[in-house]
């Protein structure tokens, strides 16, 4: 079967679904292809921490009613450095900006109705195998059961995370490839227990980093910082509460406890290349770059991605111009590159790298202790926490 629309999606991620609702409100057909089942899609847990930016994005889309009753809305983030812990208030350093926590699946949940609800074709258990012309007039190949397809477009939207198949199909010399591997991972962990803060709580201690956030009302999100060659076997769940209670303790701070029903150790790396465009394909989201997750920045990138390819596409398909085509890579980066450095930034400054007392360690204390003595430098993290206005 061949089918043809003007833009293909590959990938039903947070990119690929608001892509496809931005494109259907400037009356440009799409189609969606996914890998995975919806099931599959709206189960998977991830991540939760939208920027104002994006929530400003989901209000405007008509996407974000279960949001704005579910979503835990944060002023503000407790910061903790050895038993000392201050508090950078959004809303007084951002004129009202704050950041809401909202599991991704619930995001996706609500993306697929909302996209369902207004006619958008969403193929899933679609398997995207391979890519041709994309020079000019793109052919998707992609598998669903044991028959082929192929989906014609104009352009591709490639939104299928780091594992996808878009990033393949930029030539050999196209671009540059930047990899960080940190030397630490996360030993990460939900849990029925109520959240024992109102705020995220980042904790630098002698021990480790931890940090403590918060998914609803009654299930807490919690990690701590192992390392690389470490075995989820080495945790069980009692050693796991008495270190967090260890390295988020502060005067007066009580941790809550219950059943953890997922554990899981995770690398932190940075990673991107440094153009996400070759002719009538176009990357956003991880299959182009993925932050550490110690500044929150996956899904908001990936979100601001595709407002650039958006406004891109249209302008094409209203005047014939190409010209924010042309420029989509160099727009989306700008701000790329600013995460990359806020969530390098605050990995490096909560991350335990060397011994209490070393130089390395009193540079990390003395821009701890910074932050809470300069308005100025509260400002930033508060700024870029929350999601910069422009850039």
């Amino acid at each position: 079967m061949t089918i043809q629309t003007q833009v293909g999606i590959i990938g039903a991620g947070p990119a690929g679904l608001t892509l496809a609702l931005l494109l259907k409100r400037q009356g440009i057909a799409c189609i969606v292809l996914e890998n995975q089942s919806r099931e599959y899609c709206e189960s998977r847990v991830r991540a939760g921490l939208l920027e104002q930016n994006t929530v400003d994005l989901f209000n405007e889309l008509g996407v974000a009613e279960r949001l704005n009753k579910e979503g835990l809305k944060h002023e503000g983030v407790y910061l903790s450095f050895n038993g000392k812990r201050i508090r950078v208030s959004f809303a007084e350093l951002t004129n009202g900006r704050s950041i809401t926590i909202y599991g991704q699946q619930e995001v996706i949940k609500d993306l697929i109705a909302a996209n369902l609800k207004q006619g958008i074709q969403i193929i899933f258990n679609a398997k995207a195998a391979d890519i041709n012309h994309i020079e000019d007039s793109p052919t998707i190949s992609f598998i669903q059961g044991d028959a082929g397809h192929k989906l014609k477009c104009d352009y591709i939207a490639g939104c299928d995370g780091f594992h996808g198949i878009c990033r393949k199909f930029l030539p050999a010399g196209t671009y540059n490839t930047h990899i960080k591997e940190y030397p630490f991972s996360w030993l990460g962990i939900l849990a029925h227990a109520a959240p024992s803060t109102d705020e995220l709580i980042y904790a630098y201690h002698e021990r480790g980093f931890a940090l403590h956030s918060l998914r609803s009302p009654k299930v807490s999100r919690l990690y701590i910082q192992v390392e690389n060659d470490d075995n989820i076997a080495n945790w069980p769940d009692e050693k796991i509460w008495d270190e967090l209670a260890i390295r988020l303790g502060t005067e007066g701070f009580t941790l809550n406890r219950g059943e953890i029903f997922e554990k899981s150790i995770t690398p932190m790396r940075s990673y991107m290349i440094d153009n996400m465009q070759y002719g009538h394909l176009f990357l956003a989201g991880d299959s182009a770059h993925i932050v550490p997750p110690t500044g929150g920045k996956g899904l908001n990138l990936a979100v601001a991605d595709i407002k650039f390819l958006a406004a891109a596409l249209a302008e094409k398909y209203k005047t014939g111009s190409t010209k924010l085509l042309d420029s989509y890579s160099s727009d989306c980066l700008r701000r790329i590159w600013r995460a990359q450095d806020f969530s390098n930034f605050m990995t490096y400054l909560f991350h335990k790298q060397a011994e209490h007392g070393s130089f390395d360690y009193q540079l990390q204390k003395a821009r701890f202790d910074y932050i809470g003595s300069s308005t100025a430098q509260a400002t930033t993290i508060a700024e870029n926490y929350v999601g910069l206005k422009e850039i």
